[in-house]
């Protein structure tokens, strides 16, 4: 069974196990998912499934969205994500936290990262610095750009000052420690991407053994 959900990180906290040892801890606020429609290989050339969660107003959603939701028989949601999955899901039905994780399991979750705005080669890629020296006025720049006649132009790839943060990634085989299936919440040990309040999606892992 293929296992996803939806929800939004709440933030960090700890546990401790029965020896007492603090295991850090992201909390994930899953609230229970809808079923909008599903993927097939007849109609779509793939398998899967397309689910929704989170309030909001109707006035909000485009006329698209509003037409997905009103054939599945659905109130309007905030975000709609699409999970592969081989088994079919029946339009309207509620998938809770609980029906697809298990205290053990091991997940990737994925999202936004934190922007962190303008920020140089130092902070960005975790390059050292020129000289610490007051007269050689080069501590925190680029440093060199490739060679000079040939080929005659800064090679694609240079790592240069620019936006950091703010892009799609993913933590790979982090371990679930704790599943409320009536307050909605899965816990993971580890740090996930983005910020308080932030969309994760979370799927079983590509590596778990």
């Amino acid at each position: 069974m293929s296992k996803f959900m939806l929800g939004k990180k709440a933030g960090m906290t700890q546990l401790f196990d029965e020896n007492g040892i603090a295991i850090p801890a992201t909390v994930i606020e899953c609230g229970p998912m809808v079923v909008i429609q599903n993927k097939t290989d007849e109609k779509d050339g793939y398998k899967a499934v397309r689910v929704a969660v989170g309030d909001i107003r109707e006035k909000l959603v485009n006329k698209p969205d509003k037409g997905q939701f009103a054939k599945a028989g659905v109130v309007v949601k905030r975000h709609i994500r699409e999970f592969a999955a081989d088994e079919e899901f029946s339009l309207g039905q509620e998938i809770k936290v609980s029906d697809m994780f298990t205290i053990g399991d091991h997940v990737d979750v994925s999202g936004v990262s934190k922007g962190k705005g303008y920020a140089g080669v130092i902070k960005r890629y975790g390059q050292r610095g020129g000289p610490s020296g007051h007269g050689s006025m080069y501590h925190r720049r680029v440093g060199s750009m490739g060679a000079n006649t040939t080929p005659a132009r800064v090679r694609k790839g240079k790592r240069m000052p620019g936006h950091m943060g703010a892009v799609n990634c993913t933590v790979q085989n982090l371990n679930v420690v704790l599943v409320d299936g009536e307050r909605g919440i899965l816990v993971v040990r580890g740090a996930i991407p983005g910020p308080k309040g932030g969309l994760v999606s979370v799927r079983t892992s590509v590596k778990a053994n």
